[in-house]
């Protein structure tokens, strides 16, 4: 492709794979328009805009829904980083379940030879599915029970690869855009902040099966030590307990 090089919809819906159908409703919700117009006012995609594409279908290919996508694109994630995060989480999850594996075959032996897997087995089980790391995990047990912790193990698993997305990219970018409201001055109830509490509800429902407990356990979890469930080591109880509470407000309908 040269540098001068443009393309419409048409041909480039079939170069993709997609129909002119789903590139017409992608420019109307924003998450890829075509950026250059011809003399003639015709509307034509640009290179960037074919970069902007790889992206989109790279991270729905991944099972990211539409939102989630665009959350991800604005937020900053550029191509280097969409192809090396791509492979990355495809072999975090090949490894992820050699592991998984190796340890649900334990626990199938303990079974079959009539004792009850141990509480060391099923939580060895439950970090292979990628749900907590040791340091999140003695946390969580804090907050969670045994069945509780086997949920959120059972949640990531069924997400695969999309909970690497949605831990690493999707989430965070939520929550530095409610910080950027909260900062602003904008009130709890304002319907920006009510959209942004409700995705990030909606995304630890998949993780807890719904379950509000286990979420509210979670976020009690990471106002004791936000250290070991953010992987930063400098980050300190109380740290964002001013947004946590900013966001909890957004839940009640409370004013600022």
């Amino acid at each position: 492709m040269t540098a001068s090089t443009t393309w419409k919809v048409g041909p480039l819906a079939e170069a993709s794979g997609l129909t002119v159908r789903t590139l017409h409703h992608w420019d109307t919700i924003g998450l890829l328009s075509p950026s250059r117009r011809t003399p003639g006012g015709h509307r034509e995609y640009t290179e960037d805009d074919i970069v902007r594409l790889y992206q989109v279908l790279a991270l729905r290919g991944l099972g990211l829904g539409l939102e989630s996508i665009a959350v991800c694109l604005d937020s900053g994630v550029d191509p280097t980083r969409v192809l090396r995060d791509h492979r990355a989480s495809v072999e975090e999850a090949l490894a992820g379940l050699d592991a998984l594996r190796e340890r649900l075959v334990r626990i199938e032996d303990e079974v079959a030879a009539g004792r009850a897997p141990t509480t060391e087995a099923v939580l060895a089980a439950l970090r292979a599915t990628g749900a907590a790391g040791p340091a999140a995990e003695r946390v969580l047990r804090r907050h969670l029970d045994d069945e509780q912790m086997r949920t959120l193990g059972d949640g990531a698993a069924a997400l695969g690869p999309t909970a690497h997305y949605l831990l690493e990219v999707e989430w965070p970018a939520l929550y530095r855009r409610a910080e950027a409201l909260r900062t602003a001055g904008t009130p709890p109830t304002a319907a920006p902040v009510r959209k942004l509490v409700a995705r990030m509800d909606e995304l630890s429902a998949l993780f807890s099966g719904g379950d509000t407990t286990i979420s509210t356990g979670v976020r009690a979890a990471w106002r004791t030590d936000p250290a070991a469930l953010s992987g930063e080591a400098t980050a300190r109880p109380g740290q964002w307990d001013d947004l946590a509470d900013y966001l909890d407000a957004a839940r009640k309908g409370e004013g600022a």
